[in-house]
């Protein structure tokens, strides 16, 4: 079956008329198709899912836009399911997510390989590079964000008119995970809904939230730097190192007492850099070494101390900077400077300085939605202490912590996957806190199947029927369950993946054909105006009073924004575009020349070279 086309090619032959109804804004603006990732660069031959990627546009103003990459579900569940994804920073691109953590693919030498441990098996992948300026995404100089409240605004916009492209999905459930600095996006980005909800009637159904080694509360956070070198053996207690340490976090704790619990502070930061410096090995090939902050059963030399990690970096970001990498993704030409993972000026602008911390807005989320808390136990930068830490300190559902009445607390139950401890695990009151054994900053990256049964636990993928099915081509069974997840020996049979695949398709034909209907509607409507005015305009001609023909006067009425969708008001034949100016900055470079290939060029877009990972600004 071949995938749906868009309804702006010609209704009922109709669609060139009734082109002439609709500005020339209307008629330029893109549909699903125009997402449709036909291939990418050294995909595997026999790619079985669906994928869109490309712009959307946030801001007219500031031409702020933001990139996303869609990838559908391989398998279907008893519930539908999409799963946002958005890294840290601020301004590191959630490619990051995409290529080396729960996306569909790793690279390796310029080809894309299975990620076995990809969280699209069941359920639609959403990866966005957030705020604007990120990674694919982009906006004039004078447009980058400062506040969180500005960043959940644009995503707001960014999903209504995603929704728009791909109604198909808007009654999804929705998960928004991400990692890092994401922990403020995200509570952030989940509260935006929840407002959103109480004034629209068509809900979106946010059901949870997961969140990785999350930058969420300062107060808490900042003091379990100098706990975790202790209990990691990087500092030992009493020696001179710790001394001046334990001096510096005083000072960071009196700034803290008299600022107010400030998203970032760079009294505090200060802890983190000394921990690096003062802990500096032997030199190794004349220079010394530093433990990674992501991951610290590594060192690098120094002053990186893992800024060139993960390793996954050499060889994800040359393929992104490929030009025809860049145009399979739909990457548009206005991004002038080359993907980068983090961008300083992202980073430099976005301080958040007069936004309260996310801490305080997950009490109120909790009475909502699950939320999960997942870290890597490697991780320096927004350790597992930290997490624990704010866990303990927060007051939610009627009690503190994981209290379950009085004096009890929720137990640990143990993680065990392939007949291996995996971590261990609590909840209580709508949130769950999960301790990841023998993994970093990004825990999917050193462990992806156990993060996928991680998920497919939390998000209630269901144990009857379907199984863990392998990414592998073969279809060959790999066992992937972890103890009380789903059953290591279910499987599908051909006909039954067969069978799966067209209930897929017969659901999103079911979308295409609502929209269709929609059009029909809008095609009768304008078909009527359209006769009345000809009735008019010949009847005054008759008069002696015709008037110059002009179409701009419909903008203000059934042809406004306000009144056409823009996916479905849009009919033009292919072949009438060379006829049609199009006012768009694609195609007035393609006309000039200028093509894309600036994109597969070096970044210019860093404002000191050094990628800001992950890194809450100071």
């Amino acid at each position: 079956m071949p995938w749906p086309i868009c309804y702006r090619k010609s209704i009922f032959g109709v669609g060139s008329l009734l082109l002439l109804l609709l500005p020339a804004s209307i008629s330029a603006d893109k549909c699903a198709k125009d997402y449709f990732i036909t291939s990418l660069p050294g995909e595997p031959a026999d790619t079985a899912f669906k994928m869109h990627s490309g712009h959307i546009e946030v801001d007219a103003a500031t031409n702020a836009n933001l990139f996303f990459w869609h990838v559908t579900n391989r398998h279907i569940d008893a519930r539908q399911r999409t799963v946002i994804w958005i890294n840290g920073g601020p301004g590191c691109s959630s490619m990051d997510g995409a290529l080396m953590e729960v996306g569909p693919y790793r690279v390796k030498d310029g080809k894309l390989l299975y990620n076995e441990g990809s969280w699209h098996e069941f359920a639609n992948l959403l990866f966005v590079d957030n705020p604007v300026g990120t990674g694919f995404s982009y906006v004039n100089g004078n447009g980058y964000l400062h506040e969180l409240p500005e960043m959940s605004k644009h995503f707001m916009i960014f999903l209504e008119k995603f929704y728009e492209l791909f109604p198909e999905y808007e009654q999804d459930e929705i998960w928004i995970s991400g990692e890092s600095y994401a922990g403020q996006h995200i509570p952030y980005i989940a509260k935006a809904i929840l407002e959103r909800n109480r004034i629209k009637s068509k809900k979106w159904n946010v059901a949870g939230l997961l969140i990785g080694n999350g930058w969420i509360d300062p107060k808490s956070q900042y003091p379990a730097y100098l706990e975790f070198a202790y209990q990691a053996g990087l500092v030992k207690h009493g020696s001179d190192v710790a001394k001046k340490l334990e001096a510096q976090q005083a000072s960071c704790l009196a700034r803290l007492a008299q600022e107010g619990n400030k998203i970032d502070s760079g009294s505090c930061e200060e802890i983190l850099q000394m921990i690096l410096k003062l802990s500096l090995d032997e030199e190794k090939d004349g220079k010394k070494q530093c433990y990674n902050m992501y991951d610290v059963r590594l060192k690098e030399d120094y002053p990186s101390c893992g800024m060139s990690w993960p390793p996954d970096l050499k060889d994800v970001t040359p393929y992104l900077r490929q030009p025809d990498v860049v145009k399979a993704l739909h990457v548009n030409p206005d991004k002038i400077t080359g993907w980068e993972e983090c961008s300083g000026a992202v980073s430099g602008s976005f301080r958040a300085r007069n936004s309260p911390p996310s801490i305080d807005l997950l009490p109120d989320l909790l009475k909502e939605m699950k939320i999960m808390l997942f870290s890597g136990d490697q991780d320096l930068i927004c350790n597992h202490i930290g997490t624990e830490n704010l866990i303990k300190n927060m007051t939610w559902n009627g009690a503190a912590g994981f209290e379950t009445s009085p004096g009890v607390w929720a137990p640990r139950s143990e993680w065990v996957y392939e007949g291996n401890p995996a971590g261990y695990y609590q909840t209580a009151r709508n949130l769950t806190y999960v301790l990841v054994y023998n993994s970093s900053h990004m825990v999917p990256f050193d462990v992806p199947l156990q993060s996928l049964d991680m998920l497919d636990r939390f998000v209630g993928v269901s144990k009857e029927g379907l199984g863990h099915i392998p990414m592998k081509p073969s279809g060959k069974q790999s066992s992937t369950a972890g103890s009380g997840s789903i059953p290591a020996n279910a499987t599908l049979s051909d006909e039954e993946e067969s069978s799966e695949q067209a209930k897929l398709e017969k659901e999103r034909w079911k979308a295409y054909y609502r929209s269709g209907e929609v059009v029909l509607v809008i095609v009768i409507i304008a078909a009527g105006i359209w006769g009345y005015w000809i009735w008019r305009q010949r009847r005054e001609i008759a008069n002696g009073h015709a008037n110059g023909i002009t179409y701009t006067s419909l903008s203000q009425g059934k042809g406004s924004r306000g009144d056409i969708d823009l996916e479905e008001g849009d009919f033009l034949e292919e072949s009438e575009l060379d006829d049609l100016h199009v006012a768009s900055p694609v195609f007035d470079r393609e006309q000039a020349g200028e093509g894309s290939s600036g994109i597969g060029g070096d970044s210019d877009d860093s404002d000191s070279g050094v990628p800001k990972r992950f890194e809450k600004s100071s």
